[in-house]
């Protein structure tokens, strides 16, 4: 298996990440417990970035003299229908928008056809202070290409 399957892909509008649910992603009821959802996007967000060409520890180190670090700091999220033990599931990461401080991407998690989770998520962009700092326009390109019209 190449790393670019485990990574998931590209897609036109941003990423695609394919998922199995497993045992220990669910609660007593079988269900995917309601926290695993943000594992199942970080992953997304995380492998959507490596993919572009990404390399978040050398953004933080080295970026430029400040360093660059992605943090989640909002999210809003509808939980649609729940995912069993077994589910394999598609996660869909979109960019929204991309400049300044911040970015805002959507997140859908499905299996098959069936909308499970809707989110959106709000990345602030900090330097290594913590202090907000403006997305590099080159970063911001990469993920406006395929960003939601």
């Amino acid at each position: 298996m190449s790393l670019i399957s485990l990574a998931g892909e590209l897609t036109e509008t941003g990423h695609r990440l394919i998922q199995r649910v497993y045992y220990e992603d669910t609660d007593f009821s079988g269900v995917v417990y309601h926290a695993r959802y943000l594992h199942f996007m970080e992953r997304a967000r995380t492998d959507y970035l490596r993919l572009l060409g990404v390399e978040q520890a050398t953004l933080a180190i080295e970026g430029d003299s400040e360093g660059l670090v992605f943090v989640v700091h909002r999210m809003e999220i509808d939980f649609k229908a729940p995912a069993r033990m077994d589910d394999v599931l598609t996660i869909e990461t979109t960019t929204e928008k991309a400049g300044g401080a911040k970015m805002v991407l959507q997140q859908q998690i499905r299996r098959g056809e069936t909308l499970l989770i809707a989110a959106k998520v709000i990345i602030a962009v900090i330097n290594g202070q913590g202090r907000p700092r403006r997305l590099p326009e080159g970063l911001a390109v990469k993920f406006l290409a395929g960003a939601v019209a």
